[in-house]
C-alpha cells in the first residue's frame, strides 16, 4: 500500500494503538507501518527502543514522545491537547499490545473523554500467544499480569487463581519463576495443568506443558528470556453422596422413577449414572417412593 493510503487511514482516528512484535520483527502488520508513517507523532514507552524499531521498519526519524507508567497521567493530557488541535498520534509500547499489562489505558480514557476517536491496529500479544499454544481451555480466561511480590496481596491473588474457573495467564521474570511456580503448587495443587512459554516468536522459543508440580521441578533453576505462565482452571469439586441424594429426593418427590431420577441427577451434577442409580434405589426403598419401571 502507498503512503497516501496510510495517510487516509490515519485521519480516521486521532489516536491509534499499534501492536508491535514481541520478538520476531516479521510479525509487524503492514497497516501498522502505514499508520506509524502517516501520524503526526509517535508516543511510546521507550524512545530509544522505539527509535531502533522504527529504523528497522524503514520509518525512522518520526517525532517521538515518551509516555510510560510513571508519567502517563501527565503526558496523556498533553497528547490530548495536541490531538484536539488537529494532530494525529500512534501509541506503542516496547512489545505487544498497548494497555495489556502495559501503559496506555489512561491515555485511551483521556482521549475518549475528550470526544476524540481511538482506533487500533491489532497484532502480537504475548498473553494471547501463550494461551493459544498452551493447550489449556481458551473459552474463558483471565490476564493477571505480574503477581504482587509478597504479603497479603500475593496470598490473596494466589487464592483467587486457585479457585478460578478460568484459565489464568501470568507474567514472571526468569529469576522469580521457580518461586512463583512453587507458590502456585501450594495454592492450586501439584496436579493443576499448566504451561510455561519462554521466548515466544524468538529463535529459542520453548513451550513446556504439564502440571504445576512438574513445571516447578523443571524450572527450579532460572531459565533465560521472557516468560509467560498459563494455569489451567480449577476443576469443579465432585458432589458428595449427600448432595446427590438431595437431588435424587427432589426428582423422586416429583414422581420420577428411580431410573429417571438417577439419569436426571447424573446429568445435572456431572457424575456417572453408576453412582446415582444405587443411591436412587436405596432412597426409593427407604422412603417408599417410586420404583424402577418394569
Amino acid at each position: 500500500m502507498t503512503d497516501r493510503v496510510g495517510e487516509a487511514a490515519a485521519v480516521q482516528a486521532r489516536l491509534w494503538l499499534v501492536a508491535t512484535p514481541i520478538g520476531n520483527l516479521a510479525d509487524i502488520a503492514p497497516r501498522a507501518v502505514e499508520v506509524l508513517t502517516a501520524v503526526s507523532f509517535v508516543a511510546c514507552e521507550d524512545t530509544r527502543r522505539t527509535g531502533l524499531l522504527l529504523g528497522r521498519l524503514g520509518v525512522g526519524g518520526r517525532p517521538l514522545v515518551a509516555m510510560h507508567e510513571h508519567n502517563e497521567a501527565a503526558v496523556a493530557s498533553q497528547i490530548v491537547e495536541r490531538l484536539a488541535a488537529g494532530e494525529t498520534a500512534a501509541y506503542i509500547t516496547d512489545a505487544g499490545m498497548p494497555t495489556i499489562s502495559d501503559p496506555g489505558q489512561r491515555l485511551v480514557a483521556a482521549v475518549a473523554a475528550a470526544g476524540l476517536t481511538v482506533s487500533v491496529v491489532p497484532g502480537p500479544s504475548a498473553p494471547v500467544a501463550a494461551l493459544a499454544v498452551s493447550g489449556l481451555p481458551t473459552q474463558r480466561w483471565a490476564m493477571e499480569g505480574f503477581l504482587p511480590r509478597g504479603g497479603n496481596a500475593r496470598s490473596m491473588r494466589l487464592a483467587e487463581i486457585a479457585d478460578s474457573p478460568r484459565t489464568v495467564v501470568l507474567f514472571e521474570s526468569p529469576k522469580r519463576l521457580g518461586a512463583t511456580l512453587a507458590d502456585l503448587v501450594e495454592a492450586c495443587g501439584a496436579e493443576r495443568p499448566a504451561a510455561v512459554a519462554r521466548e515466544l516468536t524468538k529463535l529459542h522459543e520453548e513451550v513446556v506443558r504439564g502440571t504445576l508440580g512438574g513445571l516447578a521441578a523443571r524450572f527450579a533453576e532460572p531459565p533465560k528470556g521472557e516468560i509467560v505462565v498459563v494455569v489451567g482452571p480449577a476443576m469443579p469439586t465432585a458432589p458428595n453422596d449427600a448432595e446427590i441424594s438431595a437431588e435424587l429426593e427432589h426428582e423422586l418427590a416429583q414422581g420420577a422413577t428411580t431410573r429417571d431420577a438417577a439419569a436426571a441427577a447424573a446429568q445435572r451434577l456431572g457424575v456417572s449414572r453408576n453412582r446415582t442409580y444405587p443411591l436412587a434405589v436405596e432412597l426409593a426403598r427407604t422412603t417408599g417412593g417410586p420404583r424402577r419401571r418394569s
